[in-house]
């Protein structure tokens, strides 16, 4: 284990502690991490008591916790509540093996106050070499150290945002290639002035809602709040891995009373039903006779996301031309930012999460500062305000 009790000065890398009961697993994820100059691992700990003990001694000093679920003496999952109750801004990525246990537990702990997940390679040949895995875990340990340092008054480390990450008091720049080639810069800027656009005079026929980090609790809560009268066709994309998603569309209709089921290839769509885009698969929709139907593919990630929510938002202006309500919720990067674009040039309506109730206002500020939104609105308040849209008789 290391430590360094001395405050962080500015322009440091981001403080990272890692806490697996497998000391090769800490080994090999520390390599992984301190192989970037903006991260650094000042502490390495075998089970959730002793990453509680250090927080409590180390409080404002560690922005990220990497935390393992299965640990003897204290699992992951108690020890959330006490890591939190010691740092209230600490940021918290559990990482599992993709397993339906895991699955489980881990959506048991974004409930509980967790802020991300990554899936955890099975083996440690898998861990050590250049992959999926160290990407992603890499450049979300960045953002959300980030946020961490933000929250504390403290400055950022390095240009965290190259996915279009937004925090309070934050900006950032997407700079990617959209699909064809054409090249769209994305600048997203908290401070500035939101202007909104009038929603479309045309009744939605569907609702499709796109959502990244701290998604799953934001899709409850926005569930929860939308009328079971509703009586149209929803359609989500959540960034998740494979057998989380499953998991998911089981807690949304246990948590909600929307019936939700993981979308599969050929499913219709049925008006009150709730289809999520499935882990590791693109979900558009297309016309077959007179049904409109699921249709799945892996075509190469957009966004370094598959499921991505531009691929389906493209698919649905295709068939619904203006008829779409579009809701972008709380997640890291800024897919969806393209696909709400075309919603709204072709006459649909587009709102966004705001930047307070947002865990990362990444996404939803992408779309909101765009000037694309017709409504930026806490959470709570978004379902009555989709409802009076959805309910017109335009």
């Amino acid at each position: 284990m290391t430590i360094s009790d001395d405050n962080p000065p500015n322009g440091s890398p981001i403080r990272v502690m890692v806490v697996d009961d497998s000391a090769v697993i800490r080994g090999l994820v520390t390599r992984m991490l301190e192989a970037d100059s903006e991260i650094a691992v000042v502490a390495s700990v075998s089970n959730g008591e002793l990453a509680v003990n250090q927080l409590e001694r180390q409080v404002g000093k560690i922005d990220v916790i990497i935390l393992d679920i299965e640990m003897p003496v204290m699992d992951g999952l108690t020890a959330i509540p006490l890591l939190i109750k010691a740092d209230p801004n600490i940021k918290i990525i559990m990482a599992s093996t993709l397993t339906k246990r895991n699955a489980e537990i881990s959506l048991q702990a974004l409930s509980a106050g967790a802020t991300e997940y990554v899936p955890k390679p099975s083996s440690s040949r898998e861990l050590s070499g250049e992959n999926e895995f160290k990407r992603e875990l890499t450049q979300k340990v960045k953002d959300l150290g980030n946020i961490h340092r933000q929250a504390l008054g403290k400055p950022v480390v390095g240009r965290s945002g190259v996915q279009g990450l937004v925090t309070e008091a934050g900006k950032a720049e997407a700079n990617k290639s959209a699909p064809g080639g054409s090249t769209q810069r994305w600048e997203i800027n908290s401070a500035s002035k939101i202007k909104l656009r009038t929603p479309s005079t045309s009744k939605p026929e569907i609702l499709a809602i796109g959502s990244s980090t701290g998604g799953p609790q934001a899709l409850f809560d926005f569930l929860n709040g939308l009328p079971k009268t509703i009586n149209l066709p929803i359609v989500i994309t959540q960034h998740m891995p494979a057998t989380f998603t499953a998991i998911l569309a089981e807690h949304i209709t246990r948590s909600t009373g929307w019936s939700c089921t993981e979308a599969k290839d050929g499913d219709a769509l049925i008006a009150g039903k709730i289809l999520l885009a499935p882990g590791g698969f693109h979900m558009t929709v297309v016309q077959k006779g007179a049904q409109r139907v699921i249709a799945l593919n892996q075509d190469p990630p957009e966004n370094f996301c598959r499921p991505a929510v531009d691929p389906m938002l493209r698919s649905l202006v295709k068939i619904y031309g203006p008829r779409i309500l579009t809701v972008i919720l709380t997640g890291m990067g800024n897919d969806g930012a393209r696909g709400s674009q075309i919603v709204v040039d072709a006459g649909g309506t587009v709102l966004a999460q705001d930047e307070k109730t947002s865990v990362v206002w990444g996404m939803p500020g992408a779309v909101a500062c765009a000037g694309i939104c017709s409504a930026v609105l806490p959470v709570s308040e978004l379902p009555r305000h989709a409802a009076g849209l959805l309910s017109r008789g335009v």
